[in-house]
């Protein structure tokens, strides 16, 4: 095998120029068992719980072997993986990133040799720029297209065969404040989206929910302020500025139900019009909000500059759910009534200390009636019991959104490394090498698992992948 050496921080890395081994293709191919990861998060709810058995264990974790592949951007987020499908004639494992400055590629998972990539137009206008996306795509049921998003306020329906563009929809009036931040999600047939701010907070934007039929008609839009407008609005028309809808979740569905949870960030609260620092429940389609679950402190949230929605809310089987904030706390809410009557505050049925008090800004993990959460403290792990939650186990070393698959907990190190957890216990199974990042999350599927690392606010046009096998 030819390998390059590429200097990344520092450090001396082995990276392939454009394909593994044979025994590593063949070992690929003996161990595809999980299939497909075609959200972020896994499945809809958004649970970071994934396949039963991957093909990895707690025996052969440790001996996998790290392939890294440049990419032409920071992925600061999480990819998606499509198993045997057809790319420029040919069947492909296939890992789907989008980077930072929207350009999105389709990368081989075994030999880690990039398929395809999407640049979307006006892509130089923003490159380098604060102006970025930290959004993963979506693949269709249909497995022959991705849906991924730019920071030019558009979402596109690219094919999996060749990253060729089906169509593509503009959800923001004002892509320079509105930033579309968030995964992804599909629910009841419609592709739903969200809007925040980017990095400063600079006025004018709006957080809101678009839902997008699958031929690139926008449905419904749901604005958390000047809630009363029903379709995408210039931004600076509506009195009250913020209330992002940013948690790397973005919207979250409930099973059965379908209806739609999200987490503003900061702004004005009066239980009409505006809703700012509220977990809320949309109909499946965003076309009417139906719940809200409010904290009493929300004014005092606002001024702090403690954004409610740096988390979005957790499900936790069919009455409850968990959400938590840049507060440092977790709040235990019921499901579907979140906080009561809609407009009124208060309401949570528990308050729990988040790992080490600090703000969570990364997905809850939900997995067997344990709640795993990472943030800079640390990851912990927290137990449904009588319901009620309690803290089963600490561990001290900081974790962006933690992912159980195959019976293991990954928890990826922003410093540096992806750990390897007994869920049960939090005693280490393995260390994975790897560099510094932000906000990403591996997934883990089919004897492979894929992390991206680097920092979207360094604002880097080249950024890597990690595979290791």
């Amino acid at each position: 095998m030819h390998l390059r050496l590429l200097l990344v921080g520092g450090a001396v890395l082995a990276l392939t120029a454009c394909g593994g081994s044979k025994q590593q293709a063949s070992g690929a191919a003996a161990s595809r068992v999980g299939g497909n990861w075609a959200r972020f998060g896994y499945d809809a709810a958004r649970s970071n719980s994934g396949p039963a058995r991957t093909g990895i264990t707690a025996a052969n974790v440790g001996k996998l072997r790290r392939q890294q592949v440049r990419l032409p951007g920071t992925a600061d987020s999480s990819p998606i993986y499509l198993r045997g499908v057809r790319v420029r004639g040919r069947r492909h494992d296939v890992f789907f990133l989008t980077t930072s400055y929207g350009i999105t590629v389709a990368v081989d998972a075994r030999s880690g040799k990039i398929l395809w990539r999407f640049k979307p137009r006006g892509y130089a206008s923003w490159a380098g720029s604060d102006q970025i996306t930290n959004s993963s795509p979506i693949a269709d049921p249909s497995r022959r297209y991705v849906y991924a998003e730019a920071p030019n306020g558009r979402v596109y329906k690219l094919t999996v065969a060749r990253g060729a563009v089906a169509w593509s929809v503009s959800i923001t009036k004002l892509p320079t404040r509105e930033k579309l931040g968030t995964a992804l999600n599909l629910s009841r047939g419609l592709v739903i989206a969200t809007t925040g701010g980017y990095i400063g907070d600079a006025p004018p934007y709006q957080g809101h929910v678009v839902a997008i039929s699958p031929r690139g008609r926008i449905v419904h839009v749901w604005n958390s302020l000047c809630s009363d407008r029903h379709r995408l609005i210039v931004p600076s028309s509506c009195p009250q500025s913020d209330s992002a809808i940013w948690a790397r979740s973005g919207a979250v569905v409930v099973p059965r139900s379908g209806n739609l949870l999200v987490a503003t960030g900061n702004a004005r609260f009066d239980g009409r019009l505006y809703w700012g620092d509220s977990a809320l429940m949309l109909s499946p389609n965003a076309s009417r909000l139906l719940r809200n679950w409010t904290p009493r402190n929300h004014e005092e949230l606002n001024s702090g500059d403690v954004d409610l929605g740096s988390t979005a809310p957790a499900i936790l089987g069919r009455t409850l759910a968990a959400q938590s904030g840049k507060d440092g706390l977790i709040r235990l809410l019921r499901l579907p009534q979140l906080g009561g009557r809609l407009g009124r505050t208060g309401g949570e049925l528990q308050t729990i200390s988040a790992p080490g008090g600090s703000g969570v800004f990364s997905t809850m993990a939900v997995s067997r009636g344990r709640l795993f959460v990472g943030n800079d403290a640390g990851v912990w792990c927290y137990e449904l019991s009588g319901g009620r939650v309690q803290v089963a186990w600490r561990r001290n070393e900081a974790g962006t959104s933690p992912v159980v698959a195959g019976g293991l907990l990954y928890a990826y190190n922003p410093n540096g490394g992806l750990n390897v957890l007994n869920p049960a216990t939090a005693a280490v199974v393995a260390r994975l090498p790897a560099g510094s990042g932000h906000w990403e999350s591996p997934i883990v599927t089919d004897g492979r698992i894929a992390l991206p690392e680097g920092d979207a606010n360094d604002h880097r046009t080249s950024g890597i992948l990690n595979i290791y096998r």
